[in-house]
C-alpha cells in the first residue's frame, strides 16, 4: 500500500530580484517519514525550506501538505529556524519550543495548556529527549 505524501513541490522557482536562485524543484516526503535535505553552504537548503513555508515567495510552483495547497494547511507545519536567527538569551526551555508548534491552532489570544504541554513532553519523548524538557536552550 502506498503512503500518503505529507508535503509535495512541484516545479518550485525561487528568484531574488528576478533572478532564479533555486529552480525547477520536485520533492515528495512519505507521511510518517524522517527526511534530511543536505548539500553544502549556500547550496539553498534554507531558501527552499523558507519558500516551501511561504516565507519567501515562489517565482513559480506549488507546494502541497497532504495534498492540499500549503496556505490552506500551514496550522499544521511547524518551523524552528537555524541557530543564528535565535535569540538564545531568551529564557525558554525545550518544552516551550516544542509547545510553539501548537500556535497555529490555537491563534494568537490563547495560550497553551496543559494539554498542549502534555502533548510537547510526548513528542519530546518520542525523539528522546524528554529529560531536557525543563532545559533553557542552548
Amino acid at each position: 500500500m502506498a503512503t500518503a505524501e505529507a508535503v509535495t513541490v512541484h516545479d518550485l522557482t525561487v528568484a531574488y530580484r528576478d533572478k532564479p536562485v533555486l529552480w525547477d524543484i520536485d520533492l515528495a516526503i512519505p507521511a510518517g517519514t524522517l527526511t534530511a535535505i543536505i548539500g553544502p553552504n549556500g547550496a539553498g537548503k534554507t531558501t527552499l525550506i523558507k519558500a516551501m513555508l511561504g516565507l519567501l515567495p515562489l517565482a513559480a510552483g506549488s507546494v502541497a501538505v497532504f495534498g492540499r495547497p500549503y496556505q490552506e494547511q500551514r496550522r499544521l507545519v511547524a518551523y524552528v529556524p537555524q541557530r543564528g536567527s535565535v535569540d538564545w538569551e531568551f529564557p525558554t526551555s525545550a518544552l516551550d519550543v516544542v509547545t510553539m508548534g501548537t500556535y497555529g491552532q490555537l491563534g494568537w489570544v490563547r495560550r497553551p495548556g496543559p494539554e498542549q504541554r502534555r502533548r510537547a513532553l510526548h513528542c519530546l519523548d518520542q525523539v528522546g529527549m524528554a529529560d531536557f524538557a525543563g532545559r533553557q536552550i542552548s
